[in-house]
């Protein structure tokens, strides 16, 4: 009896082995009851990452100019902590740790499962831009979001609390 092929693409791509440029469409975290959407993020006028809008607190955004998560490289995926009026998708992301596992589906159909390598807290004057945001030689991703104190002066937290993670 002969095989028959499938069009479809696989659920995942084989352990660790980079994926072809997809848009993502949807976050998955389990651990921390995360199951949003996506948006496109740009850089701003004063060259950094710009924030996912803050009205909708279910709502990640990705470095679309970047690279899309399963491809090789880092992408960047941010999400807010909170907004003025309630918790937001990312509240929970200081819950994660090394070794678990988080979705992200793709517009082609295929989902890329990540693991956490690690979390770490950086001060927003000393965010180590190299270290987060350089290249990678696997397909790894970088969770952003706010963490430390709030400072009413500027409007904004005083951390920001990144996850390392790298392709399953």
């Amino acid at each position: 009896p002969g095989t028959t092929a499938s069009s479809a693409p696989p659920a995942t791509g084989a352990a660790g082995s980079a994926l072809p440029r997809s848009k993502p469409v949807r976050l998955l975290i389990p651990e921390i009851s995360v199951d949003a959407p996506f948006t496109d993020l740009a850089i701003g006028d004063k060259g950094q990452l710009q924030p996912p809008p803050a009205g909708d607190t279910n709502l990640v955004g990705w470095y679309a100019k970047g690279v899309s998560p399963g491809e090789k490289g880092t992408s960047i995926i941010a999400g807010h902590v909170d907004t003025k009026t309630s918790p937001a998708v990312f509240a929970r992301l200081d819950q994660l740790d090394k070794g678990d596992k988080f979705q992200v589906r793709r517009a082609d159909g295929r989902e890329a499962t990540f693991v956490v390598d690690g979390l770490e807290t950086f001060a927003k004057d000393e965010f180590p831009s190299d270290r987060v945001y350089g290249d990678a030689a696997r397909p790894e991703v970088r969770l952003i979001t706010c963490a430390g104190d709030y400072d009413h002066k500027v409007k904004d937290y005083t951390d920001n609390l990144v996850v390392f993670a790298h392709l399953a």
